[in-house]
């Protein structure tokens, strides 16, 4: 057979005017196809093609600067996009809050999982993941601008039952991130850090009579690869780009503890190695993350979201606690030590790495006892905002597929935003300066997670920041527990946007919390 191998450039001019391009990868670099990427950008800023492209895309990709889906944001390359997440393009939500370029957004897992209904010729992805949220036709499917007028999404009913349909597209190209490919085309990802939607992208696009073109850091001879290396065949790949320089992550060339493949004294050593980590100076950002740690329990399976939630699994980490969780990402990963900030989706010496879609079925069959989610604002019913802030294009992630589905939701994050002072250390949360950017809304901007619908599902919802806790109960949402040295009124009653309903007997945060060392208070410890 004729050899796939081509140069990246070579492979850019196979994208058309108007295609629809699938992409994968994470914040981070996390298995991106930077090489391709550039490549597309390179020649559309040489030729000006292709032109009118449609993305999609489940999770964020990015640096904030230049790399990623960055290298798409340009006026004309692109004329609509469906993301998971946009928080890492600042370019592309520039694009969209100026009209121009549709935007869309879907939750991550709905995202990758509909990938694979197209990739067997399904009609869509029929699915309860979404109800009541932005997602919902009935409130906005997932438009996030003026110029987004299609109908992604419909409403429909089963044997009784809402759901959502989620409509299929042709996948005009895949751009595939993998470790490496022999000479046939087998397509191996050995040394990446997760397998995410890779296997759904080609599928689709291969369904679709479109072209799947991966990006590989090694050319293995023919045979090389056992069977059960091969992660996506010969007969489903169309083009091969070899890029030695191939990295783990933008920063990271290369570091076999986050592939998984150290086994025995060599894992052990490396765990040794991030557990000895220093632990990040003590701010309200610990604080919560202890009060949180106190609503593990023993065995559950749990799932962690990016910011606060990342500072819990961390904690979990230093207290030597790792095992007696089941801990997993949406990315696939299970267990590891989770990293954070620009590699949030990355973990060292992880146990098991599944592909996303079949993740997001776990999570969405309910599999979760326990989900620890950041939020952008809440209001007095209990409703969560992270996909849309300041009239900017966030997208939830799989913010939507986990929050709608764990048994037990714990929202974690600050009070307040921009300019807050605080001092505290000593056992005490004093307020010194409150914020400018209320997150306690009288309504949230966006609905991401539908508190009304939390309480049809039966979900135990808490939302936990650093001067108080609240509850969602059928009457609204619920304080029921302050800060010591925190004033009622002045710190918090008086800072929000609603007036909640206060507890029969309002509960004091154990002064633990708040100094600066830790001292293990928490369920798993027994304490």
């Amino acid at each position: 057979m004729k050899s796939k191998f081509i140069s990246a450039e070579q492979a850019a001019a196979l994208i058309r005017d108007h295609d629809t391009v699938a992409l994968m990868g994470g914040g981070g670099g996390l298995m991106e196809a930077t090489t391709l990427f550039q490549a597309v950008e390179q020649r559309f800023l040489s030729t000006a093609q292709p032109r009118g492209l449609t993305l999609v895309h489940a999770l964020g990709i990015g640096d904030k600067q230049d790399r990623g889906l960055n290298c798409f944001a340009h006026e004309g390359l692109v004329r609509k996009v469906v993301g998971g997440h946009w928080v890492w393009s600042p370019r592309m939500q520039q694009l969209a809050r100026e009209e121009k370029i549709a935007a869309y957004i879907l939750p991550a897992g709905v995202s990758s999982q509909l990938l694979r209904e197209i990739g067997g010729g399904r009609p869509g992805l029929i699915t309860h993941v979404g109800l009541g949220t932005v997602c919902d036709p009935r409130h906005g499917g997932g438009r996030m601008n003026a110029s987004a007028t299609e109908a992604l999404v419909e409403h429909i009913t089963l044997d009784g039952r809402e759901y959502l349909r989620y409509k299929p597209y042709g996948v005009n190209v895949a751009l595939v991130r993998a470790s490496a490919a022999d000479e046939d085309g087998n397509i191996s990802f050995e040394h990446e850090a997760a397998n995410l939607d890779a296997t759904a992208l080609a599928l689709a696009a291969r369904s679709s009579g479109g072209r799947v073109i991966v990006q590989v850091r090694e050319r293995l001879p023919r045979g090389a690869l056992k069977a059960r290396e091969v992660r996506i065949p010969a007969a489903w790949v169309d083009a091969i780009v070899l890029d030695p320089g191939q990295r783990t992550s933008y920063d990271i060339p290369f570091d076999p503890s986050l592939s998984g493949e150290l086994t025995g004294a060599a894992r052990a050593a490396a765990d040794a190695e991030a557990a000895a980590q220093p632990a990040e100076p003590f701010s309200e950002r610990q604080a919560i993350a202890r009060r949180a740690a106190c609503e593990l329990v023993e065995g559950a399976v749990v799932n962690y979201g990016v910011g606060v939630p990342d500072a819990v699994a961390k904690l979990v980490a230093q207290r030597g606690e790792l095992d007696r969780v089941y801990q997993t990402i949406e990315h696939g990963t299970y267990g590891g030590q989770l990293l954070d900030g620009t590699l949030f989706g990355y973990a060292r010496n992880a146990s098991a790495m599944l592909d996303a879609p079949t993740q997001f079925d776990f999570y969405a069959a309910g599999g979760l006892d326990l989900a620890l989610l950041g939020f952008g604002e809440f209001d007095a019913l209990g409703n969560v905002n992270v996909s849309r802030l300041g009239g900017l294009t966030v997208g939830p992630g799989g913010f939507i597929d986990i929050a709608q589905n764990a048994r037990k939701v714990v929202f974690c994050g600050t009070f307040a935003a921009k300019g807050v002072q605080l001092s505290t250390g000593d056992g005490q949360l004093r307020v010194l300066r409150q914020g400018t950017v209320q997150k306690l809304v009288p309504r949230v901007e966006q609905i991401t997670f539908s508190g009304p619908q939390a309480l049809q599902r039966g979900q135990q919802v808490l939302y936990l920041t650093e001067r108080a806790s609240f509850r969602l109960t059928p009457a609204g949402v619920e304080l029921f527990e302050l800060a010591p040295g925190v004033d009622l009124q002045r710190d918090v009653l008086a800072c929000m946007g609603f007036t909640p309903r206060l507890a029969a007997s309002l509960s004091v945060m154990p002064a633990a919390h708040f100094r600066a060392v830790d001292e293990g208070l928490g369920a798993l410890s027994g304490r």
